[in-house]
């Protein structure tokens, strides 16, 4: 079939690029549907065996399907670049270029754009975008916003480039087009991947992660920290893990690739995930289309009752028995197609095709579909129950995911978590130092620290520019010091690596060419603690060496004459100043927890571990803001909220629209919750009825300056995610049967069978 569609070269160019990234010992991720072919697996394109799987070759490929096939093919974003430049150069300048795209004005863009049309101040900017429509301002320029931001949704904002799809022609490539040159340096057709396609161009996808990125630094720190090599890319090492499956199954996966969310997580201990298949089932349903359709909620209440269903038919039970009968994947269209309609793969994946909108010709799919009632006949089917075969096709073909793209991540995400779990501190350097995933990079610190780790604010003498590990210490980097310029960042440890440590603050500003301003910040976050001075008496010391030298000339005159040194008073500090001075410079304490600046000594009367025995009871908790998510409802915007007790475990909340009229979200910090507990599946969630913000202490460093003492107080941040997509259906709205039809059963009495 590769050899009679022509695409022979596809294969052999990936092939070749993989081949040359494996040389360099970088490693890549292959994914898509190009992961139901097992060419592409023994090739090493892809780690996913397809006959372990059951996967279909003609989901990725078949005659009926003119579409050039699908790989896309994951690197870390450090070694994206790598690949990017051997492609070019491998095949010519002249013959390589990246699609083009139209980027369209979406939500917040919208808002944002027309906002500073209006002449809206970056706060009010701000609220527009992180807050749904119903929650923003009623004053006459919101109402115009909203009212041509309504009419700019999906409109065309700007040209760009592909996020990662590739062109390579024999011919050169401005035969088809003239190229647009962007700062990047890599050549755009005008053209968009649709055209490309038209052309007859294949796209390479050639894209990149962090999560690749986490995995690559991970092993790399075990090796420095620990001596041990750790073969990663075996994948029979952490898939199916036994320890791995104990931690999937309690939800403990943040830093993990694709499993962090709260959603997931929250879906993970719903499902007691503790294998391979159900992960790749969990990276599938969750997926917004899945979820949308209904099909989570039903696949959930399956597998923890598999005695409270029966199969709709034998061959639902034979053929998606690993999903309790329920068409999860795009692979099960085709085999209900197949083994229900009797119609061959390649017009299964017609079908498939056109269900989930990908299909243009109207005319393939009503041949198909003719022919699947015609086959049903044909093996004695009744005309309702074939009926009812065809909608339920009709109703989740275009909302399954491909079970070999939910596979290639099951197994990067077992690869993430084998790392978390044996080698938990590396792992934790290397999220943090790829700039983390779903979260901010203070719940990766405070994983460390829950993982053993001692967490120590950045020095001059200890610290790179990224987060180090030195046996249990973690130094946080330079990078992450705001204001601190990188360039700065990145030459105080070459300067230290050259030169041996620094001796004192008069020696690191003779050899580091520093400004007062960045030698405060490096003060204020404790980077000369190493003296044994008090941050005070180092500001006043560090004022003295340079108040009186400029740039040019600073090296000269300390060489020629050394420093007074003056006895200065005793300078004393609160205890709480560090912290307040953490929150200021890298956006979170790191010398206390937040807990220990509140004004209350109250801390809850229920931890997080104990919610699971507190079903449909009121519990008052006192907790730590980590994130929260919008989600639409059929009575307006509700939220879900991720927090941390004081023993620093997580818990997760619902606040529906009448509670947060009454009782909003006011930024980051810690608040007081009153709730009721639902345990829903294995996995409690606390409904809102009361919540209110928890005050901190007054900044100490500006006692003297009462308007400034809640300044700081401001920045403690928060993860808002919005989502604009319509409610989830309720079960009684699914419309799939749990008892099983039989072929004499007329249309009411299926229709009466759907729960």
């Amino acid at each position: 079939v590769i050899h009679e569609l022509e695409f022979s070269g596809y294969f052999l160019i990936t092939w070749d690029i993989v081949r040359y990234s494996t040389s360099l010992g970088l490693m890549h991720i292959g994914r898509g549907s190009g992961a139901n072919s097992i060419i592409a697996y023994c090739l090493g394109i892809t780690d996913i065996c397809p006959i372990e799987l059951d996967l279909y070759f003609e989901r990725f490929l078949n005659l009926n399907r003119k579409t050039p096939p699908d790989f896309d093919i994951d690197w870390s974003w450090q070694d994206r670049n790598t690949i990017l430049e051997y492609i070019f150069n491998r095949y010519g300048k002249d013959h390589v270029a990246f699609c083009g795209t139209n980027v369209e004005f979406k939500y917040r863009s919208i808002f944002r754009e027309l906002g500073k049309v209006f002449g809206l101040p970056k706060e009010e900017l701000d609220a527009l975008a992180k807050n749904p429509m119903e929650r923003h301002d009623d004053n006459s320029v919101v109402k115009l916003v909203h009212k041509y931001g309504k009419m700019l949704e999906k409109y065309p904002n700007q040209r760009s480039m592909h996020s990662c799809g590739i062109i390579i022609s024999e011919e050169p490539i401005t035969n088809y087009t003239a190229l647009e040159m962007p700062p990047k340096g890599f050549p755009i057709v005008q053209f968009d991947m649709h055209i490309a396609e038209d052309i007859g161009f294949e796209k390479f996808d050639i894209l990149s992660q962090r999560g690749i990125g986490s995995i690559n630094d991970a092993v790399k720190l075990i090796q420095q920290n620990r001596g041990i090599d750790v073969d990663i890319r075996d994948t029979s090492l952490s898939k199916d893990e036994v320890v791995c499956n104990e931690f999937l199954s309690r939800g403990q996966t943040i830093g993990c690739f694709y499993i962090e969310s709260p959603a997931m997580r929250g879906l993970l201990r719903r499902l007691k995930c503790d294998n391979y298949k159900t992960l790749v089932a969990a990276s599938s349903i969750i997926r917004p289309g899945v979820a949308q359709s209904g099909m989570m909620k039903e696949y959930i209440f399956r597998h923890n009752y598999p005695d409270q269903f029966e199969y709709f038919h034998e061959v639902f039970q034979e053929h998606l028995g690993d999903t309790y009968g329920i068409m999860v994947y795009q692979e099960d269209v085709i085999k209900i197609a197949m083994h229900f309609g009797g119609l061959t793969a390649a017009d299964g994946d017609i079908l498939r095709r056109a269900m989930s909108g990908k299909g243009r010709s109207l005319a393939a799919l009503q041949k198909v579909k003719d022919n699947f009632f015609a086959s049903c006949t044909a093996k004695g089917h009744s005309e309702a129950l074939s009926r009812e075969v065809y909608r339920q096709i009709e109703s989740f073909a275009g909302y399954s995911f491909c079970k070999a793209h939910s596979a290639s991540y099951a197994v990067e995400s077992y690869q993430s978590l084998y790392l978390k779990v044996y080698y938990p501190l590396e792992f934790m350097v290397a999220v943090i130092n790829n700039m983390g995933g779903f979260y901010r990079t203070e719940v990766y610190v405070h994983e460390a620290r829950m993982s053993g780790a001692v967490i120590l604010n950045p020095c001059v003498n200890n610290s790179e520019y990224h987060t180090t590990l030195y046996g249990n210490n973690v130094y946080l980097g330079f990078m992450h010091l705001q204001g601190l310029e990188s360039k700065l960042g990145e030459h105080i440890p070459k300067e230290r690596k050259r030169n041996g440590d620094y001796s004192s603050l008069e020696d690191f500003i003779r050899r580091i060419p520093i400004g007062i301003e960045a030698v405060q910040i490096l003060i204020f976050i404790g980077a000369f603690r190493f003296t044994g001075k008090n941050k005070n008496e180092l500001l006043v010391q560090a004022r003295l060496l340079l108040v009186n030298f400029k740039p040019e000339n600073r090296n000269l005159t300390l060489l020629q004459e050394p420093v007074k040194e003056f006895r200065l008073p005793e300078l004393s500090r609160s205890k709480f100043e560090d912290a307040f001075d953490e929150i200021e410079l890298i956006g979170f304490t790191v010398s206390c927890t937040p807990f220990d600046l509140l004004q209350t000594k109250h801390r809850g009367e229920v931890m997080a571990k104990d919610l699971i025995h507190h079903h449909k009871g009121e519990v008052k908790m006192l907790a730590y803001l980590i994130s929260r998510k919008h989600v639409p409802t059929k009575k307006g915007a509700m939220f879900f909220g991720t927090w941390i007790d004081v023993e620093g475990n997580y818990f997760d909340t619902a606040h529906f629209p009448d509670c947060l009229e009454q009782y909003p979200f006011q930024g980051g910090g810690c608040y007081l919750l009153l709730g009721r507990v639902e345990v829903d599946y294995h996995f409690p969630t606390i409904t809102i009825l009361k919540m209110a913000k928890m005050p901190f202490i007054p900044d100490p460093r500006y006692s003297h300056d009462k308007q400034r003492e809640f300044d700081v107080h401001r920045q403690i941040k928060e993860d808002v995610s919005m989502t604009q997509r319509k409610p989830y259906p309720q079960e009684h709205e699914i419309g799939l049967p749990r008892r099983k039809i039989n072929e004499q059963y007329n249309i009411k009495d299926v229709m009466n069978n759907i729960q």
